[in-house]
């Protein structure tokens, strides 16, 4: 199947000086179970809620109080896998235009551009969230499918039926997830900030969590492998099996019952 981009119109809206320029931009179609909806972005944040329908609606509201809010375009890919909509910036002078392309792929350069895009999302049940931001927090309220948040200056606070993994660097995390049968390894990563992590009561898992300047706490039942401290802890709930791994540096960790 042949990727097709396209970028859509957005109406204009400019405000006092003072308070700079806004621009919003809507899109809407209907994805089917299992897809999924990736979101990238630069600066400003990710917002997500469950769809009452089977379509996905995105709104990106554009602002700024020194750059040209008209310089910033949203693109829209669709690829086998889903729909990559992004926030696409102006290259620096003398380097590749940026490009939107799904997940680690494309690039987005910024230098001296101060346009913030925050996005809301409608998420239909079934349908995957990938949240990617740089500056600005990934929240998603009452989903019924798998999220992936990354960002590195912003918290992350997810709540869903499906499973979630979560990367922030300056920032917490606070993650709820309805399933606990992941087959792969599930992280949960910042360093500036602590982490709860909710699950369901009969969790089965391998458990690995780290922090430097923070305190460790459980509502589970652990047996504990190897030395163990205040700081670091690696240990089996239930049967184990299938990998959690929990890191900060500075914070604390709490691995929460449902």
């Amino acid at each position: 199947m042949r990727n097709h981009t396209l970028i859509a119109a957005a109406a204009l809206v400019l405000l006092p000086a003072a308070l700079g320029a806004q621009e919003s931009w809507s899109w809407a179609r209907a994805l089917a179970p299992g897809k999924t909806i990736e979101i990238k972005g630069v600066n400003g944040g990710v917002e997500a809620t469950l769809a009452s329908g089977d379509q996905v609606r995105v709104t990106a509201r554009k602002h700024a109080r020194r750059s040209d809010v008209e310089s910033v375009k949203l693109e829209v890919v669709e690829h086998p896998d889903g729909v990559t909509i992004c926030a696409v910036y102006p290259a620096p002078a003398g380097r590749p235009d940026n490009e939107c392309r799904p997940g680690e792929g494309g690039r987005n350069n910024v230098r001296n551009n101060d346009v913030t895009v925050d996005f809301t999302v409608e998420v239909p049940r079934g349908v995957n969230l990938v949240g990617r931001t740089v500056n600005g927090g990934v929240t998603a309220e009452a989903l019924q499918s798998d999220v992936e948040a990354r960002t590195v200056n912003g918290g992350i606070e997810i709540a869903t039926t499906g499973l979630t993994s979560a990367h922030t660097v300056n920032g917490s995390v606070d993650v709820t997830i309805g399933r606990a049968d992941w087959k792969d390894q599930l992280e949960i990563e910042t360093v500036n900030g602590g982490i709860r992590f909710h699950v369901r009561g009969d969790l089965n898992a391998q458990v690995t969590a780290t922090t430097v300047n923070g305190d460790i706490e459980t509502d589970f039942p652990l047996t504990i492998q190897g030395r163990f401290g205040p700081r670091r802890l690696t240990g089996t709930i239930g049967n184990g099996g299938r990998e959690l791994s929990l890191r900060t540096v500075n914070g604390d960790i709490a691995i929460l019952k449902l």
